[in-house]
């Protein structure tokens, strides 16, 4: 175990609905030098995946290193649900180990940030999630912390960019941005992810602040610095979808002194693994029951024992209940309901996206759904069924229910009560979609049968 005052700093950024926008992961069209450059002198992960396509209960993962139906947030926080007390957190054990904890900006997981008393010495107000609030209170912290404290520190940082909406920010320009294969090249489609590409410039600047003033005060060498996100981007097939655009998230880490800079690692990772690799990075013991596994050799550059698959599951909408299991090279989803194949929440919904898009995404689901990630990288073509991949189906059909039984998914066991106010609120902002929508919606069917 590292002495006390080697432990490192830890720095861990987490915004909003990112995915894997960004240059350094190979999307030419968004202006990232920042981030860019922080990839250059990083360890940049290609599959990494979230435990579930929605916010808080993949950030509930992130910071328990559990599957969100283990952990007990399995709906968002604004609907009513909240991560229960008796998790653990990543900031709890560090504190317990003597690292100062502190939470600037967002935070996603519990309804009251009373519940995190425990958790953190410092926590800012509630309000302060815009980007360029929270820099400017990271940058005085940093300004004010001694290159070699008494104790290190962990600092949490949540920004709600890139959270739609969008409109606040310069847009870039329409013509130029790189439509996704999975989505139409609408007009509406083009707006948006213009506009889309505004909030990502202002997230770049405000993160590349913090970085610069993190190595002004000194503090560089010694801190890791996590830069990740909790699910896809808000747009039809990515964001509250099992495909990949929904759940491969971006992962940056820099450690200078112990990692090498600039490179690619493709091997499989959940999010539930940036718990147990913090804690071992610290020196602090790991809690035996949680789901994700460290991958702190892969940092040092030593041998490590790669997953094979990774589980991801979709309990935010009541009648669309989804697990998935993902190898290196095959998606095997089971949805548990009927329904239409996509299911757009309130902010996509009322996009100029989805002004585009027609009807074609209420098509029913199909049960099972197999993809082959090689051949068909965009899982347009499911195979679920084929003969020539029967064996395959088989076998990711019995992983999957290994996890869930050896996890005790309540899915095995039938719905669980959910929070009154969900359906609730939901309805209430269809309808205002319904009624005051910014384009005209003639024709176009809205979720939860308002039409």
């Amino acid at each position: 175990m590292m002495k006390h005052f080697e432990k490192p700093n830890i720095i861990e950024i987490i915004v909003h609905d990112l995915g894997t926008r960004l240059g350094c992961y190979g999307e030419t069209t968004v202006e990232t030098p920042n981030l860019d450059a922080f990839a250059g002198e990083s360890i940049r992960f290609t599959h990494h995946f979230s435990a579930s396509p929605y916010c808080c209960p993949s950030r509930g993962s992130i910071v328990t290193g559990k599957y969100p139906h283990v952990n007990g947030l399995t709906g968002l926080v604004p609907l009513g649900w909240n991560l229960p007390d008796h998790n653990v957190t990543l900031a709890r054990i560090l504190k317990s180990g003597g690292y100062e904890t502190y939470l600037f900006g967002h935070q996603h997981e519990v309804i009251d940030r009373g519940q995190y008393q425990a958790d953190f010495d410092y926590m800012s107000d509630e309000s302060t999630m815009n980007s360029n609030l929270i820099v400017s209170e990271v940058n005085r912290f940093l300004a004010d912390r001694q290159p070699s404290p008494a104790k290190p520190f962990f600092a949490r940082i949540g920004f709600w960019e890139v959270h739609r909406p969008y409109e606040a920010y310069p847009k870039g320009d329409p013509l130029s941005v790189g439509v996704p294969g999975y989505l139409a090249d609408t007009p509406g489609a083009r707006e948006d992810l213009a506009m889309f590409h505004g909030s990502i410039k202002q997230m770049d600047q405000d993160i590349g602040q913090i970085l610069n003033n993190l190595e002004k005060a000194g503090l560089k060498d010694n801190t890791i610095v996590v830069f990740t996100t909790d699910h896809g981007i808000d747009f039809p097939r990515a964001k509250g979808t099992l495909y990949d655009p929904g759940i491969n998230t971006t992962l940056l880490v820099r450690w200078p002194q112990v990692c090498t800079n600039g490179r690619v690692v493709t091997d499989l990772l959940s999010n539930i693994d940036l718990f147990p690799t913090l804690l071992e990075a610290a020196g602090m013991p790991t809690p035996n029951d949680i789901q994700g596994r460290s991958f702190l050799p892969l940092l040092q550059g030593e041998e490590y024992t790669p997953r094979s698959y990774i589980f991801s599951e979709k309990n935010e909408v009541a009648s669309d209940l989804k697990r998935c299991v993902r190898t290196k090279r095959h998606k095997y989803i089971q949805n548990f309901q009927e329904g239409p194949l996509l299911y757009m929440m309130p902010s996509m919904e009322a996009s100029l996206t989805r002004r585009d898009m027609g009807n074609d995404h209420f098509a029913p689901r199909p049960r099972v759904e197999l993809y082959d990630l090689d051949s068909d990288p965009l899982e347009f073509n499911n195979l679920a069924g084929l003969p020539e991949v029967a064996h395959i189906e088989k076998t990711l059909a019995d992983q999957l229910r290994t996890i869930m039984e050896e996890t005790a998914d309540f899915i095995l066991a039938g719905p669980i009560a959910r929070p009154k106010e969900e359906e609730i609120v939901l309805r209430e902002k269809y309808t205002h979609i319904k009624n005051h929508s910014s384009y005209p919606r003639e024709g176009l069917r809205l979720p939860m049968e308002l039409e």
